[in-house]
């Protein structure tokens, strides 16, 4: 069975994204939302740890069985400016979409295996990352227009 793998991976992602989104706020500390909110949404990340934590515990997480391409990369470190911020943002929305359709695929295995437990921590989980996807395109709008045709004066 792959599940422990998925697992592992949901496990080890949720972690690098609760990490990247602290990295971005502290990174961008002159943006008070940017800050503010990234601090918040790595909580609700840390939760999503938290909450898979039983479920590791139950099926085990398989990393040596993990195919060579099959991670998340966390950020390799904070850019600056307007156009800084942008990439930082997007960076965190790939992050976040790998998150997202990882528990799309948890949450498939879960009806297959009529797991409730793990349905319910899927459900629970994927409605907020989607919450932070919808963050990160709202603000990825506003940052664009700011960032890549405001002239500096």
């Amino acid at each position: 069975m792959h599940l422990a793998t998925y697992i592992g991976l949901q496990h080890a992602a949720s972690k690098t994204l609760a990490d990247s989104f602290r990295q971005v706020a502290e990174g961008h500390v002159g943006e008070p939302d940017v800050h503010s909110l990234c601090h918040t949404l790595a909580r609700a990340s840390d939760g999503h740890v938290d909450r898979l934590s039983p479920v590791a515990e139950r099926y085990g997480e398989q990393r040596e069985d993990e195919p060579e391409r099959l991670h998340a990369e966390g950020l390799s470190g904070i850019r600056s400016g307007g156009v800084g911020l942008l990439r930082d943002l997007q960076d965190l929305y790939l992050l976040a979409s790998f998150v997202d359709i990882t528990w799309t695929v948890l949450g498939q295995a879960a009806q297959g295996t009529r797991d409730g437990e793990l349905l319910d921590v899927v459900e629970t989980c994927k409605t907020d990352t989607q919450r932070q996807l919808k963050w990160l395109n709202t603000r990825i709008k506003q940052a664009a227009p700011q960032a890549l045709i405001a002239t500096a004066t």
